[in-house]
């Protein structure tokens, strides 16, 4: 209630901030903030303690907690379910209110407060959620002495500390961006200052975003015994999505802040990106598609859906009323040129995030008009995404090295020629050893040429092109170089995707005791059945020996394991991580001395998760340090004036 009370006021004075800022003293705001903070800790500090005290009175406590469940996973509980993470997301929501009240000089700054009350309703709702449709905090009036525990996906891998805390910082995050534009909205103040003002925030969610999707599928390919790590679940795609335009919206923030172009079409991404992480929340948390990740049915979600179409009519309707009045900066000369690269580099990702849209909704769309029930599968997405993320590479490789206004090709050809000639020989060598599949060729092409690019430019530019030349180049254009290195991971990625794809080889069998399947040069034998008795669980595995040229080079365990009051057992699989590929090996079957495995090898996965890490290394680059990045355009002219101590606090 505290949360609640502290947001509701705070929309208040905020308002009359607007309209009295005399009237109104900052320390009133602040104050206020911290009181919605405070409401935050205290609530998420109470169902943590009522899951360590076992507290199973609590209504919250009774339905994911249980006395034998490990320290680790009862504080992970807190966010395990529906109404627990309602909680976190209040609490990440009430620190970024409090990150944005502190960035706010006076009330005298009526850009800051209108956010700051933009914000604050937002705040509104989701403790009024917390409060009422997803309140964890109801009394049972006859408590059970035990409770079933968090679902047993969710306390089987240590990735459920990081995976929905990362999530939902950048999820939460796009509020301050989006509260800072409808503020520039509504107040019909054009230019960058509310781009400048929102950059470390919209880098820390897009940060937060990008490791949330990287360990989520690190996560699904560690637990779920599938074998795979994307399956285009339309809970997967809900997080992808907003990811997509967040990354359009950072790319053209560039070119706004340097030539003053794209005003309006960044208030669209913004807008769109908010309005994105409200649909995917309340995809997650309704009943209306079926994923292994969405919570349970629950009333929250027609709420979230309304909320969902009243921020996007307002919002929509906001753009359309006041967006005519901040239009300006004329549209790119040439598309060979950064600008140009950077409004295609817009189209494709823009075009990308609909794709995933739509064959996330249409089979929910169909079944609400005619009642039917269609699917779109796996083939539509990876039909419509592999050409688009080949365009998307291309342009990325391009678009950062080329100079502003327009170039020439003698000067874009005099960038590209020797990393394209490095790209070429790498994907030559490859054909040479053999590898012929056109995506994995096609992928490396592209990623040495994108790596070769940003090296080449790191040299050109550095000082005596010594190492300490180049140190000082990184850190002196911390979001250029933080552009560089996320662009390096998402062609290295590109690498993975393609070749764990392309080059796995996979086979099954059933197999008792004795027997053995060979894969890929790898002989996997059946030796006997394991079965370990934990406090909170049942382990039953089968012990494997994996044999390469007659030798046993491994001994792996894929198991399933029942938890206590949890009626089904979750499958474990076995992973051996080899610089060149992974073994992957899980089971479908296990009875006593009889088995089914499924036995796949994937070459070169660790790239996956270093690439994925060093695109979120990218985005942390951009965000530590001082800022001494591109110019911006003076507000109301066409003029270009430093912002090399700009703080961009929220």
């Amino acid at each position: 209630m505290l949360g609640l009370a502290g947001s509701a006021v705070l929309a208040w004075w905020a308002l009359r901030a607007q309209r009295r800022p005399a009237a109104v003293p900052i320390g009133r705001l602040r104050v206020l903030a911290a009181c919605i903070l405070a409401g935050g800790l205290l609530a998420q500090g109470a169902l943590v303690a009522a899951l360590l005290t076992n507290s199973f009175e609590v209504s919250y406590v009774a339905e994911t907690g249980s006395r034998t469940t490990p320290l680790l996973f009862k504080v992970t509980a807190a966010w395990s379910a529906l109404d627990g993470s309602s909680v976190l997301w209040v609490l990440v929501l009430a620190g970024f209110v409090v990150a944005v009240a502190r960035g706010i000089p006076s009330t005298a700054d009526r850009l800051g407060t209108g956010a700051l009350g933009v914000m604050a309703l937002v705040s509104v709702f989701f403790f009024g959620l917390v409060t009422t449709v997803t309140n964890p905090f109801q009394i049972l009036a006859d408590p059970p002495l035990d409770g079933p525990g968090a679902n047993p996906l969710l306390q089987n891998h240590l990735m459920v500390a990081f995976h929905p805390p990362l999530l939902y910082l950048g999820y939460v995050g796009f509020t301050v961006p989006f509260a800072f534009a409808i503020s520039a909205l509504l107040l019909r103040q054009g230019g960058v200052e509310w781009l400048r003002r929102t950059r470390r925030a919209n880098l820390v969610a897009w940060t937060g975003l990008t490791g949330g999707l990287v360990l989520g599928a690190w996560w699904s390919y560690d637990v779920l015994g599938w074998g795979g790590y994307w399956a285009w679940d339309p809970v997967e795609n809900a997080a992808l999505i907003p990811w997509l335009v967040a990354t359009a919206f950072i790319h053209s923030a560039v070119v706004q802040l340097r030539r003053g172009m794209l005003q309006l079409w960044n208030l669209v991404l913004v807008v769109s990106t908010f309005s994105l992480t409200l649909l995917g929340t309340f995809l997650t948390r309704s009943s209306v598609i079926a994923s292994i990740h969405a919570f349970t049915q629950s009333a929250v979600g027609p709420v979230l859906l309304g909320f969902f179409l009243l921020v996007a009519v307002v919002s929509f309707g906001l753009i359309a009323w006041r967006g005519a009045d901040l239009v300006g900066g004329g549209r790119p000369e040439s598309l060979l040129s950064r600008e140009g690269a950077f409004l295609v580099n817009n189209v494709l990702l823009s075009l990308y995030a609909f794709v995933v849209l739509l064959g996330t909704l249409y089979p929910v769309l169909v079944e609400a008009v005619t009642g039917q029930q269609v699917s779109v599968g796996r083939p539509f997405f990876d039909r419509m995404a592999v050409p688009l993320s080949f365009a998307l590479l291309l342009a990325m490789g391009v678009g950062p090295f080329m100079p502003y206004r327009r170039a020439s090709g003698r000067v874009l050809w005099r960038k590209v020629s020797w990393p394209l000639l490095v790209g070429s020989l790498s994907a030559v060598g490859l054909v040479v050893a053999g590898v012929t599949d056109a995506a994995v060729v096609l992928a490396v092409l592209l990623a040495a040429t994108i790596a070769a690019a940003s090296v080449r430019e790191l040299l050109v530019t550095a000082p005596g092109r010594s190492l300490r030349g180049v140190w000082r180049v990184a850190r002196g254009r911390r979001g250029y170089w933080g552009g560089q290195l996320a662009h390096i991971g998402v062609a290295l990625f590109a690498v993975s995707v393609a070749t764990s794809s392309g080059l796995a080889q996979r086979d099954s069998a059933d197999l008792e005791i004795g027997d053995s399947l060979s894969v890929a040069g790898y002989t996997v034998t059946y030796v006997q059945d394991v079965e370990r008795e934990m406090p909170d669980r049942t382990r039953r595995a089968a012990r494997l020996e994996v044999s390469r040229d007659g030798e046993v080079v491994r001994t792996m365990e894929p198991a399933l394991t029942a938890f206590r009051n949890q009626p089904q057992a979750v499958a474990t699989p076995a992973v051996w991580t080899r610089p060149s590929e992974d073994v992957y090996i899980s089971l479908t079957r296990l009875e006593p001395g009889s088995i089914a495995i499924n036995v796949s090898t994937k070459p070169f996965m660790w790239l996956m998760w270093a690439a994925g890490t060093l695109v979120a290394v990218g985005g942390v680059w951009a965000l530590v340090g001082r800022r001494t990045g591109p110019a911006a355009v003076t507000p109301g002219s066409g003029s270009v004036r430093s912002v090399e101590k700009v703080s961009p606090r929220a």
